[in-house]
């Protein structure tokens, strides 16, 4: 009931409605209508009530990730059309799989807090509690196995190119690191179950530092968020952004079979093409020069031999010679 009231309130934008009228509208007492109102003042709704006006929303509320605020301001298809909301949640990825056969394609889960937020290779992922954005997609494309590892660079493309047209000047560490000012700010973790020839279901994790500002130990010369870097975007504009972005890619890549869009993304955005790098595999380390983007999303690079070599994302991990990038 409350997600249809402050759904008509949005929809009012910043003209009253009275509480008779949304008696009327939803079939409630008003005395019901205004214990749900206080309930969304304490969600953080602005809620102005004024005698014999009604109610509407003052100031903003652009930092509130409510499924209702973001179903107002997504302009998709099927991407976010389901927003599960959660305060807390050990790992959005986790709590997604568990529900996989339950929820369509497209369900988004984003909690307030992750208490065991991981990235590639099983590393934690700090995720203070209303500090960032952390979210998860689930995704049942009817393609082969062999096509979902693209689907990381989508998100890398999306979660870039969103932030760009935000005036946040992003860039990405192939294949999974978004940068600024050399720091990461943003982590994709991608997850697959399938069988031989069907995918079940991909699970597209997601975490950034938003309004996050101090970061202890090693974290302070590798990490970073928006607010640290002096850019100041909502939560909300930020979230709806990049599942907009998401979209277009990923459906150009299922329904079309085209991945030029994405690639070029990739490239126009790259923080190490042209670049030297180290690739890390195990405990071996080797310097490399970054050539190129395949197209199918593969690095390619030229080792101390001159030799062309392609590699794939899943085989190493990748460092700057002077740093994180």
């Amino acid at each position: 009931m409350r997600d249809k009231i402050i759904k008509i309130i949005l929809d009012n934008k910043d003209n009253f409605i009275s509480g008779e009228e949304l008696s009327k509208q939803l079939g409630i007492s008003r005395a019901a209508v205004w214990k749900h109102i206080n309930i969304l003042r304490e969600e953080g709704y602005n809620i102005e009530s004024v005698n014999r006006k009604g109610y509407r929303l003052i100031g903003s509320n652009d930092d509130l990730l409510n499924p209702q605020n973001i179903y107002h301001n997504l302009k998709t298809d099927f991407i976010g059309k389901n927003i599960i909301h959660l305060e807390t949640v050990d790992s959005t990825n986790d709590y997604l799989k568990k529900i996989a056969n339950e929820v369509e394609e497209g369900t988004v889960v984003i909690s307030e807090e992750q208490t065991r937020g991981k990235g590639r290779w099983g590393r934690q992922w700090e995720s203070e509690a209303n500090e960032g954005i952390w979210m998860s997609i689930i995704l049942k494309p009817e393609v082969e196995p062999v096509k979902a590892p693209f689907i990381t660079l989508i998100a890398g493309a999306a979660i870039v190119k969103a932030l760009n047209n935000l005036k946040v000047p992003a860039k990405i560490k192939w294949p999974n690191d978004i940068i600024i000012n050399n720091k990461k700010i943003s982590g994709i973790l991608t997850e697959l179950s399938a069988e031989i020839e069907r995918i079940n279901y991909v699970v597209v994790g997601i975490g950034m530092n938003v309004k996050n500002t101090k970061f202890d130990g090693e974290l302070e010369d590798k990490a970073t968020s928006i607010y640290k870097e002096n850019y100041d975007l909502s939560r909300l504009e930020i979230v709806t952004e990049i599942i907009y972005e998401f979209e277009k890619l990923y459906k150009d890549y299922i329904e079309n079979n085209r991945s030029e869009e994405t690639i070029n993304v990739c490239k126009e955005y790259s923080a190490i093409i042209g670049k030297e790098i180290y690739i890390i595999k195990g405990d071996e380390r080797e310097l490399v020069k970054c050539i190129d983007l395949n197209k199918d999303g593969n690095l390619i690079i030229k080792d101390n031999n001159d030799s062309i070599r392609e590699i794939m994302s899943g085989e190493v991990s990748i460092r700057g010679v002077k740093g994180y990038v």
